[in-house]
């Protein structure tokens, strides 16, 4: 089972604007984040996700394709330019990026109401008083 890390979803007003700013890299391939320091576990990411946090509820995950070094001695967390609607599920805001185990991974919001799918605001709400 792959790991997962979590990461603020940072100058996001809405789930939209992540999509939109992820959605404008799809011509590259791959939207690129900029971290310190490489993951440890890194090697056990591949085949996971990056799930956003935004007003304190994750909201969606993009996959994760892998980790590159930039030149400064940085590191690239490469993500596929999409952004996957999940159920959201509350979760405190922290700096930086954190691990995320299989078992505590919301399930896709498609996957979980056969493709039926709520406004963004209504799904934020349901998850927040924990029906969803």
């Amino acid at each position: 089972m792959p790991l997962h890390m979590t990461k603020i979803a940072f100058q996001s007003e809405s789930a939209d604007t992540l999509r939109a700013w992820l959605e404008s890299h799809a011509g590259t391939g791959e939207a690129r984040l900029t971290t310190r320091y490489l993951p440890k576990r890194h090697a056990e990411m591949e085949g996971g996700s990056l799930y956003w946090i935004l007003g304190h509820h994750l909201v969606g995950r993009s996959p994760i394709l892998g980790f590159a070094e930039r030149p400064d001695g940085k590191h690239w967390i490469r993500l596929a330019p999409t952004l996957i609607a999940v159920v959201p599920r509350p979760k405190r805001a922290h700096q930086g990026w954190r691990y995320l185990a299989e078992e505590d991974v919301p399930p896709d919001l498609d996957a979980a109401h056969d493709g039926d799918s709520l406004p963004e605001g209504v799904a934020a709400e349901l998850g927040r008083l924990g029906l969803l």
